[in-house]
């Protein structure tokens, strides 16, 4: 069993409008000083095998495919 995380956020100049309210809302909480919030979204996966570098191939594939919007998107695979 392979486990593995996903991470992916937003590309560079992609505007984030989720992030600007959680600055604003950080803001309005007192916490000064918060600047540049950029929001994301983690995938933890369990992958049956022990091939590495399947399951990395794999998991591009299933980024590439469905968990990011590569046009706005960057991802990171991490296999634990």
């Amino acid at each position: 069993m392979i486990k593995a995380r996903v991470t992916v956020t937003l590309k560079n100049g992609v505007l984030d409008p989720q992030g600007k309210a959680i600055e604003h809302a950080l803001t309005g909480l007192g916490f000064d000083g918060v600047g540049q919030v950029r929001q994301g979204k983690v995938f933890d996966l369990e992958l049956e095998g022990a091939d590495k570098a399947k399951a990395e191939a794999d998991l591009k594939a299933m980024c590439d495919k469905l968990l990011a919007n590569t046009v706005i998107e960057n991802y990171a695979v991490e296999i634990a």
